[in-house]
């Protein structure tokens, strides 16, 4: 068992860092198990990623204060607290080369003026800051939110970051200014102050170009065994064409690139669709049409008969709208990747409705620590 956190219990981050994991994965797996219902005898297992600690490749940390002494902080919110924040120094989640780089932040900007942004009195000019790195790469990416009045020089900061003894390396410093009351890191006035304004990761044998508001996989490592999976569901008899719906930066599209002749994405946000597109150019992909819309209308285009339909929504499931759209695909092979499995119970009747039977289901523990897991179902339409 992992040494406790100094905040365990208090951040939000973990809910299991104080039980052995094999018991956390049973309490998972027994949840899971619940969920599901009556679907529950078709459940193959719950398994678990490459590493349990350090898997986090992106932390969004707020600026705050330390509790009752006041002090400058950065880190996970307090649970019950608006402006108590937990600086995560001795945090399993991540990795040393990030736990170095918030310290020097928090570090740099304690010998400042600068005061966190509080969100009632609207005053104050630190946010948050955002970290990425590729768990494959060792390359990070850091943004920094402030508002427009920060007087501080954000210079000296990068030279001293640059100049830490990391086992990584700093690729790109974003600084974001956001003058709006919502707390939130906004992706409007952005400026590079240093390198460039993405990190590369390695996935599957794949690179990707991932920005600093593009989503991908929390857990590279994990990610290679949900995707893993993902593909062995996806073998199909015929293989002309597949849909990768809700596909946001194609991920999953261009792992299965190879076994189609041709895959078909949709995504809504259009910067995701950008990122997909330049993706798979990177790695030599041309089967990979990409389209930037919302599923329920640009599945209506689709006038061929997907030999496998990949769905990967959001954790509330899918939408009721788009669920007649997807159905008329009239797919023999439907694959629903669920990151909230309560959304894939709910949904499962639907689809049998339809005239699917459900195969079978994994749940892959892509969030040690937490109470989260991913699910991932196989549907075959009944002749």
């Amino acid at each position: 068992m992992e040494n406790l956190c100094e905040h365990f219990g208090r951040c939000g981050g973990c809910t299991y860092l104080d039980i052995p994991y094999e018991e956390e994965l049973a309490i998972k797996k027994q949840h899971l198990i619940d969920t599901l219902g009556e679907y529950s005898q078709l459940f193959k297992g719950l398994h678990p990623t490459p590493n349990q600690s350090a898997y986090r490749n992106k932390m969004e940390l707020a600026f705050g204060d330390d509790g009752p002494d006041r002090n400058l902080a950065l880190g996970m919110r307090k649970k019950r607290s608006f402006y108590e924040v937990a600086t995560p120094t001795n945090c399993v989640l991540i990795c040393d080369d990030l736990k170095k780089i918030i310290v020097a932040v928090l570090e740099y900007f304690k010998n400042s003026n600068e005061t966190f942004y509080h969100r009632k009195r609207h005053t104050g000019t630190l946010r948050h800051l955002v970290l990425r790195r590729g768990e494959f790469t060792g390359e990070i990416l850091l943004l920094l939110s402030t508002t427009s009045t920060l007087e501080t020089p954000l210079e000296p900061l990068i030279d001293e970051l640059t100049a830490l003894p990391i086992a990584g390396k700093i690729v790109g410093f974003l600084h974001a200014q956001n003058d709006g009351i919502a707390d939130a890191v906004k992706n409007e006035n952005v400026s590079i102050l240093y390198g460039q304004d993405y990190y590369m990761e390695k996935i599957c044998g794949l690179d990707f170009k991932v920005s600093a508001f593009s989503f991908f996989q929390t857990n590279s490592a994990g990610a290679e065994v949900l995707y893993g999976f993902v593909r062995d569901y996806a073998k199909s008899a015929s293989v002309n064409l597949a849909c990768d719906l809700y596909c946001g930066t194609g991920t999953i599209a261009q792992i299965l690139s190879p076994a189609f002749n041709k895959i078909i994405g949709i995504e809504l946000v259009e910067d995701a669709i950008k990122a997909a597109k330049v993706n798979a150019e990177l790695n030599h992909i041309t089967n990979c049409d990409f389209y930037a819309g919302d599923v329920m209308d640009i599945v209506k285009t689709i006038t061929d008969v997907p030999d496998v339909v990949i769905v990967d929504p959001p954790r509330d499931g899918l939408h009721p709208k788009a669920v007649p759209g997807i159905l008329a695909l009239n797919t023999p092979t439907l694959v629903y990747v669920a990151c909230k499995p309560g959304s894939l119970a709910r949904d499962i009747p639907l689809l049998e409705q339809a005239g699917y039977k459900l195969e079978k289901i994994e749940g892959v523990d892509m969030f040690p620590r937490t109470t989260h897991v991913e699910a991932i179902a196989l549907l075959r339409k009944l002749l």
